[in-house]
């Protein structure tokens, strides 16, 4: 297979591993119901489940993305989903609900490695023509690793317990970082940059940097900066709906848990992937003519969807909810598309990892308070009002892309390119 059609492989393999990143690790949400049955759970203590993996995640994202840039990203992202399968698996043996917290906890922490090494993996097989659309597809296996927890996790577990939905997930992870083992190939670093510059010679490898000088260069990029804060309030809001919906629906419209978590995942995940390679072509397209091209198709997906999770929280109807939640997802993926891609545009290969590392750390310590955070508010105002008042977190998030785009980006680029 030649290189033109590899790094789509690549990309399609890397897809398989996405979908089991987020159908273990969002799929519990599903569960909500059972598990509060089971174990006698309080809305906050749901909420503590649905945290405890983003909390871990954020924190060891920085140190996961030092990792990425200093080993073989095929290690660490097979090496990864053998050992986030494993826990997922184990989860089984939970009797309590603080030996439940802590497995959650262990699957935060063993998933950390996954995006910071795909990303920079992507980067170096696609350059700036193809790296949105690649991302952007890429990205489509968040969705519908999303719906796959959610649905058939809650099947799974509405007819044969909630413990066989981690059995069964855990085990196609580990079978398939195995099957993985042989077709996924190591690129070397900066590989899509040298072949588009002067210089395609093998032995051109970039220089990895030092740990302390990756941060500075990165805490040292205003566009990188503002980019990474409005990925923690995007993420915030993506949160607040992908977690708390299910049992949202389940108890507002009296549906089974099957239902709730599939009708809380379908709507917006299948308009995500409409809008997430949408969203990538279209960044790719103004990225050759405005150097601001993929921010501001992010800021345009964030701006146009915060009215619709404002109107979600406030539907009285299913019919209301399916199209306010489709409405949202499909802007959400213009956002997603972009999310590595437009940061990677400032920051030089041999540190994206690292980059990559900082901007899920943003996203998953500030984003992963939502669950609580809506879980108290729920148990203050109700969840309808929790929900729509998130919105202006959404409006937030465009005002700081905005901003990047309009003060730093052209010097950034600028830098980043001179280097």
């Amino acid at each position: 297979m030649n290189r033109s059609n590899y790094k789509w492989f690549v990309v399609a393999m890397l897809w398989c591993v996405c979908f089991l990143d987020y159908a273990d690790r969002l799929g519990v949400a599903a569960l909500f119901p059972l598990l509060k049955r089971e174990f006698s759970l309080t809305s906050v203590q749901l909420g503590l489940l649905g945290s405890v993996a983003a909390w871990i995640y954020g924190l060891g994202a920085p140190f996961a993305g030092l990792v990425a840039d200093r080993i073989r990203r095929k290690t660490a992202i097979l090496g990864g989903l053998f050992v986030w399968s494993a826990i997922t698996a184990c989860a089984v043996i939970s009797r309590s609900f603080h030996s439940l917290l802590f497995f959650m906890a262990a699957l935060g922490a063993a998933v950390t490695i996954y995006f910071p090494s795909a990303m920079s993996m992507i980067s170096d097989y696609h350059g700036k023509r193809t790296r949105s659309r690649a991302m952007g597809t890429h990205q489509t296996a968040v969705y519908v690793g999303t719906i796959g927890g959610g649905f058939l996790g809650g099947l799974i577990g509405e007819h044969f317990g909630w413990r066989w939905s981690f059995i069964i997930f855990g085990g196609l992870g580990v079978l398939l970082a195995l099957i993985l083992t042989g077709p996924l190939r190591e690129p070397r670093r900066g590989a899509a940059e040298l072949e588009e510059g002067s210089s395609k010679s093998p032995e051109n490898q970039l220089a990895v940097a030092p740990a302390l000088e990756s941060i500075r260069m990165i805490l040292g990029t205003p566009t990188a900066v503002l980019l990474m804060g409005a990925f923690m309030c995007a993420n915030f809001v993506g949160l607040v709906l992908l977690v708390w919906m299910p049992s949202f629906l389940y108890e507002k419209f009296h549906m089974s848990v099957a239902m709730a978590g599939l009708s809380a995942t379908l709507y917006a995940q299948v308009t995500s992937m409409v809008g997430s390679p949408l969203g990538g072509l279209l960044a790719d397209v103004l990225r050759r003519r405005w150097m601001a091209g993929r921010v501001m198709v992010q800021a345009l997906g964030l701006f146009i969807g915060a009215p619709f999770v404002f109107i979600c929280g406030r539907a009285s109807s299913m019919s209301a909810v399916m199209v306010t939640l489709a409405a949202w997802g499909f802007f959400k993926g213009l956002y997603d598309a972009n999310i590595f891609a437009a940061v990677f545009d400032v920051i030089p290969p041999q540190v994206r990892g690292t980059a990559a590392g900082f901007i899920n750390m943003m996203g998953w310590l500030g984003g992963g308070a939502a669950p609580v955070i809506i879980g108290i508010a729920a148990e203050r105002i109700g969840a309808s009002q929790a929900i729509s008042l998130s919105s202006a977190i959404y409006v937030a998030a465009g005002i700081l892309l905005s901003t990047a785009a309009a003060f730093f980006i052209r010097r950034d680029i600028t830098r980043v390119e001179a280097r």
